[in-house]
């Protein structure tokens, strides 16, 4: 399954999302994990573009993608209306529900299954 579904992770901090790539790389060999953090110019914040090139650069036709705040929701969902990738967006704890994911893709546990376990990380408001 490690190659059927890509990730997404999306920082308003570019070490943040890189470093959390990292993680995910130990655990997830053969699954396509794409980081995104900070501006173009190296900022805190988020990108649309960037956000927006890095869904489209995918093999995968479907893409889970994990955030840390709002603006990074709010892009990745504007992303989402004009990508043509099947994209999944988890309002979930970011490190942990990306952890998750990525490990369960890898050990090729069943979507639902995973989806199931990344419920119970949900961000409760």
């Amino acid at each position: 399954m490690g190659k059927e579904i890509g990730m997404l992770v999306v920082s308003h901090v570019n070490d943040i999302a890189n470093g959390l790539s990292k993680l995910l790389d130990q655990v997830a060999q053969d699954v396509t994990i794409k980081a995104i953090g900070g501006t173009e110019d190296g900022e805190v914040g988020t990108d649309y573009a960037r956000i927006q090139e890095a869904m489209d650069s995918f093999e995968e036709d479907k893409v889970w993608a994990f955030y840390d705040l709002g603006s990074a929701k709010m892009n990745l969902e504007m992303a989402m209306e004009s990508s043509d990738k099947e994209v999944r967006l988890f309002d979930t704890a970011f490190i942990e529900s990306a952890y998750t994911a990525a490990s369960l893709i890898q050990a090729a546990v069943g979507e639902d299954a995973i989806v199931t376990q990344l419920d119970e990380l949900k961000i409760k408001e």
